[in-house]
């Protein structure tokens, strides 16, 4: 018995198409498959798919997990303010130097170049 071997072209355009219609392969696979194929990424500026779908019950419940990651994500960044260093005490500066000691040492050092 001999083998039949066909031969067949595969566009990077039905690649792209194929790829963009199945939703079984992993990210690694469908990175794969582009760069074999030369199938460039979806555009950047598409609309990102919506995970609820046309269930809008839990649509509103990805909402309000949202707004509540949201919520705490803005909760955690104002808890610590940016202080510059002018407005930094002189004694948080000095206990910063001393549970650092190689920051201090690099610190004398680039001063004594001056």
């Amino acid at each position: 018995m001999e083998r039949k071997v066909g031969s067949s072209t595969v566009t990077a355009k039905e690649v792209k198409a194929a790829l963009e219609k199945t939703r079984t392969l992993s990210a690694e696979e469908e990175k794969v498959l582009r760069m074999r194929h030369g199938a460039g990424a979806s555009s950047t500026r598409a609309p990102l798919p919506r995970a609820a779908g046309d269930n809008a019950e839990l649509a509103d419940e990805l909402l309000v997990i949202e707004m509540q990651l949201m919520k705490a994500m803005r909760a955690r960044a104002g808890g610590k303010p940016v202080a510059s260093a002018s407005s930094t005490p002189v004694a948080t500066r000095a206990r910063d130097a001393a549970a650092n000691p190689t920051k201090d040492k690099i610190v004398r050092a680039l001063r004594k170049k001056k």
